[in-house]
């Protein structure tokens, strides 16, 4: 008989139904009828078929019409919700927020073996682009991994957490209000990394749980999971222990046929059974420092990503002040070759160089007798470039901590013995994280200076915060205002939490990494430092504005023109959020990148001669400048 699972407040009802020709609001009135059945007062609910409501499927929020077939609309043990009409009471549903997942027909896979895993991958693996299979090679791993502890079982041998308890509050709850759950990427991102470290065949999973395990990713099953609660030192044991409730069928699951419901009810509508422990899979689930690792993941390719626009962003802002390009010249950054600096100046080169990309605003004041330029234009390769060393430092270290096993105690099935040790503890991505903030902070920290640079008059010779009409108009004036506030806020987020510790587990776990700490902060710097730039790039378009009919280089004229496809020119006050919006996604899809990156491979190709090598860690070195190159205000 087909079955549904109706959402009423803090409740949810199975709903059999016989005839599904019956419509929706047969299916919500049924509803109702179960719903007042046990309530001493009826839940408040005067009479069931005078009650009006509305009625959604979860999946997608999508609102069903009352006088629809239920055959039409949904399917065997589809997942709805009730809403009464003025009820007041907050439901415990916490919906998926629209634009939260964005989940695309899973067509291909990625071949785990723990070993090989990037923060690419898992980064699309969250947004749902990848189904999971393991390599035969890591399925024998975990075979011969389990082999061992079955016999270690069997041979009554006391070894920690296989044949003795590991705690009896591995399976407690963190209440909901301790923080909102993880988005449906992240989780995915969460549950990803979990499945590739047991994959490598230490942590004495069985093959059974694990392609329950993988089961459950490819099918979109993501367990509750609170985004606050962990110290990172035993690994992420309060994170960890969430997801691994909902595999076991307890606690609250998202899948995007359901939405939020019980655990067990949503492994049942995709034909999955809940997980049962096995001597050790305990600790194996909830014992790693994944929950850290993968909002790393995310934290440093959102950080790669506006690094590299920031300099875009900067160039443009540049061309609209009238720099000049004699400070990026590459002569003076050999005499310093930090690689990152030496990058950074190449694509200032690439997007500016007069012999590349002829450029009017350039050329209106290649004479004029100012020398050089404000530190917030002229030092731009040494501040971005040491952001951009410092997240590759960060990848490596993230990337390494992907494929690391980080159970404890490892498995070593080849010497056939189990060991105890510390692999578990987060200090490393602690402290990368930190050291993530801190460089990519100032990113939005020097340009909220060029904005200023932008709005004041006396600095740019543009008119007062860019816009006609001043003090009819405010133009410009309140959105440096937010790029302020964001920046000042991120100058206390970028306190360090890995220098505190706290200890735990009664003494036990006595210096912790507090990493789950330092993976959020660092993604809500990185988040500021993506507004502060869209609000430059904003400003930046509008300055250009008034300049023309000059144009700028045709690589920073293709960024104009793909601002002005989101983003029409400012003439008079109007709300600006949409705009900064707008433009954010422009840059959390890398289009600013994407728009401008072929310009800077052509210059690479044709600027640097072939025989002189290229660095492996600095792709981007020039030879000198020859004396036909024209370099601005000579």
């Amino acid at each position: 008989m087909p079955r549904f699972t109706v959402h009423i407040r803090d409740e949810w009802l199975a709903v059999p139904c016989r005839d599904t020709s019956n419509t929706i609001q047969w299916l919500g009135q049924e509803a109702l009828k179960r719903y007042v059945k046990n309530k001493p007062d009826n839940g408040g609910i005067k009479a069931v078929k005078d009650t009006r409501f509305v009625v959604r499927r979860c999946q997608g929020l999508g609102l069903l019409d009352a006088d629809d077939t239920i055959e039409d609309v949904l399917e065997d043990n589809d997942f709805v919700e009730l809403a009464i009409e003025g009820d007041t009471m907050s439901p415990d549903f916490i919906p998926c927020e629209p634009g939260v997942s964005h989940l695309y027909p899973l067509t291909y896979f990625i071949s785990m073996d723990g070993n090989s895993l990037s923060s690419t991958d898992l980064v699309n693996l969250g947004r749902g682009l990848y189904k999971i299979k393991l390599t035969p090679e890591a399925e024998r791993k975990v075979v011969q991994s389990r082999e061992l502890l079955d016999t270690i079982v069997k041979e009554n041998k006391v070894v920690y957490g296989i044949t003795t308890g590991f705690g009896k509050f591995a399976r407690t709850v963190i209440p909901v209000s301790v923080g909102n759950p993880l988005s449906p990427e992240r989780t995915r991102m969460l549950l990803a990394l979990r499945i590739n470290v047991l994959a490598k065949g230490h942590s004495g999973i069985s093959l059974e749980t694990l392609h329950a395990m993988i089961q459950a990713f490819n099918a979109s099953c993501l367990s509750f999971v609170p985004e606050k609660g962990t110290v990172g030192a035993s690994g992420d044991l309060a994170p960890l222990s969430h997801l691994a409730l909902g595999l076991m069928g307890e606690g609250k699951m998202w899948s995007p046929k359901s939405g939020w419901a019980d655990a067990k009810y949503v492994l049942e509508a995709h034909g999955l059974k809940p997980i049962t422990l096995k001597p050790k899979e305990g600790l194996a689930l909830i014992n790693g420092t994944q929950m850290i690792t993968s909002l790393g993941a995310e934290a440093v390719e959102r950080a790669q990503a506006i690094a590299r626009q920031a300099d875009i962003i900067a160039a443009l802002t540049l061309e609209v002040l009238k720099g000049t390009t004699k400070a990026f010249d590459s002569d003076i950054h050999s005499l310093r070759p930090h690689p990152g600096q030496i990058e950074v100046a190449q694509r200032f080169r690439s997007l500016l160089d007069s012999d590349h990309h002829p450029s009017q605003i350039a050329e209106s004041h290649r004479f004029c007798d100012r020398v050089q330029d404000a530190y917030t234009m002229r030092c731009c390769p040494q501040v971005h470039g040491v952001a951009n060393d410092t997240i590759k430092f960060v990848l490596n270290i993230i990337n390494t901590e992907i494929n690391s096993a980080t159970d404890n105690p490892m498995v070593f099935a080849e010497r056939g013995e189990t060991i105890s040790g510390g692999n578990f503890h987060g200090e490393y991505p602690a402290k990368a994280l930190d050291f993530l903030a801190i460089a990519v902070h100032e990113l939005a920290s020097i340009s909220e200076r060029r904005i200023e640079r932008l709005c004041n008059p006396s600095l740019s010779e543009l008119p007062a915060f860019l816009v006609n009409e001043g003090g009819l108009n405010s133009g410009f004036m309140i959105a440096h205002c937010t790029a302020a506030s964001l920046v000042s806020e991120n100058k206390v987020l970028c306190h360090p939490s890995s220098v505190d510790s706290l200890s735990t587990s009664a003494a036990t776990e006595d210096h912790v990494s507090m990493g789950g700490w330092a993976a959020r902060k660092a993604l809500r710097v990185i988040e500021h430092v993506e507004q502060v730039l869209a609000i430059e790039l904003l400003t930046a378009c509008q300055g250009i504005e008034f300049l023309r009919p000059l144009r700028t280089t045709t690589p920073l004229e293709k960024v104009y023109e793909l601002v002005r496809s989101v983003v029409k020119p400012w003439f008079k006050d109007r709300f600006m959020s949409p705009d900064i919006e707008a433009v954010q996604r422009l840059l959390l899809d890398q289009k600013v990148w994407n728009v401008a990156k072929p310009y800077i491979d052509k210059y690479q190709t044709e600027y640097i001669p072939e025989s002189r090598p290229i660095s492996p860690t600095a792709f981007s070195l020039d030879p000198p400048a020859s004396p036909r190159k024209r370099v601005r205000h000579e």
